[in-house]
């Protein structure tokens, strides 16, 4: 089975093309196409995403993408003259009416090539940023409709767990590792923060999430607020590493809900004692302040981070711990995550580099077996649904 996988979550414009083997118990993938822009530097300006102007990357990107990832794999095949109905065409031109460049780029491609060899099209509906999600899934519907190929729509978070499940076996090959349930996934990136237990591959159950801010989006405000470049948490990460070098003591700071009885998460009163200490000092920080206040940023970020997955672990029994998101590549969470789990006898799962930000290799690696049990979607009813979960 080809799968034709688009992501357009947040920030990251990203298509792949992905061969899928194996059957749903040994699944193989490999990666014929992996391709990913990152929006960082044009979304720095402001500190973290603007949401007009990653829709408006993700239309300007996706059709010059889609051109590399067919030409890698050989894919792309000319016509000498379009073969797109004006039916069609008037159908598609109401499909993209939120998306005229897209459209554009759209009608002056896709019509001029033959319909690749291409089995099933993936596509992140949810969660995420809902302008920029809607831009990747009418490009899918479109595709879709115009080569007549199946559409399934991948949950993101659930893209996450997959991503962190994957093994590598040589370059561009890669497994699923075998799981021993339960599990329990923790998904850190910018826009969420849960727990989830996973009783098996599909079946899910939201143990706990933020109640306001995600912790990427955390790091993200409190990075500016010291003066750091975006993204935030690299930044933090980076200074945090410095004070420790260095013995810069932690700024003290408070663990928001790390003593609460549920697995909820709470970043935006931390967020706000780091601008309250900042306003008490009273002058523009000094470095040393700055190393102290990052690291104590961060290490309260840790501190309920693994109060939360420990209780969670706990009382779920559960064998498997599956880290996912960007901010799960943190190296103090990992080493946090990786003491509990050696403590515990539970195996820890975290992604390869390849698959830690949002991608799309990760959205075809879980749509395979929905497309294996043939869940496809109708393109002309497919949403985007911006506030998807994860179980309930």
């Amino acid at each position: 089975m080809r799968i034709l996988s688009i992501e357009t979550s947040c920030d990251e414009t990203a298509i792949s093309i992905v061969d899928a083997s194996g059957g749903l118990l040994h699944p193989k993938f490999i990666a014929r196409a992996n391709i990913t822009l990152s929006q960082a530097n044009l979304h720095a300006q402001y500190g973290g995403v603007f949401p007009s102007l990653a829709k408006r990357e993700h239309a300007k990107s996706l059709v010059p993408i889609l051109t590399q990832a067919l030409t890698e794999t050989k894919l792309l095949k000319k016509r000498t003259r379009p073969e797109i109905t004006l039916a069609l065409q008037k159908k598609l031109v109401e499909l993209f009416k939120h998306e005229p460049e897209l459209a554009a780029q759209f009608f002056e491609f896709i019509p001029l090539i033959k319909k690749p060899a291409i089995d099933v099209i993936a596509v992140t509906y949810g969660p995420g940023l809902e302008p920029a999600l809607w831009v990747g899934v009418n490009f899918a519907r479109a595709l879709a409709i115009v080569w007549d190929i199946p559409l399934v729509p991948v949950n993101h978070m659930e893209g996450h767990i997959f991503g962190s499940l994957a093994d590598r076996t040589k370059a561009g090959h890669y497994g699923i590792a075998p799981v021993t349930f339960p599990a329990l996934a923790l998904l850190v990136s910018g826009g969420h923060t849960e727990l989830v237990l996973v009783k098996k591959l599909r079946s899910y159950r939201l143990l706990g999430k933020t109640r306001d801010d995600a912790v990427g989006e955390a790091f993200d405000k409190v990075a500016r607020m010291l003066g750091l470049p975006y993204p935030g948490g690299p930044a933090i990460s980076k200074l945090a590493a410095e004070a420790a070098a260095q013995g810069v003591t932690s700024f003290p700071l408070p663990r928001p809900m790390i003593k609460s009885d549920d697995l909820d998460f709470s970043f935006a009163g931390l967020k706000t004692a780091v601008l309250y200490a900042i306003k008490k000092l009273g002058h523009e920080l000094t470095q040393t302040e700055k190393l102290a206040l990052a690291r104590g940023f961060q290490d309260a970020v840790v501190d309920v981070i693994a109060s939360k997955v420990a209780h969670a672990a706990q009382a779920n029994k559960v064998r498997t711990i599956v880290a996912g998101g960007g901010v799960a590549g943190n190296t103090q969470i990992r080493e946090a995550l990786t003491r509990f789990a050696a403590d515990h006898a539970i195996t820890l799962r975290t992604p390869l580099p390849e698959l830690s930000t949002d991608n799309a290799l990760m959205i075809a690696l879980a749509s395979y077996s929905l497309a294996a049990s043939k869940k496809f979607k109708n393109p002309k009813t497919l949403k985007a649904a911006g506030n998807l979960t994860l179980g309930r």
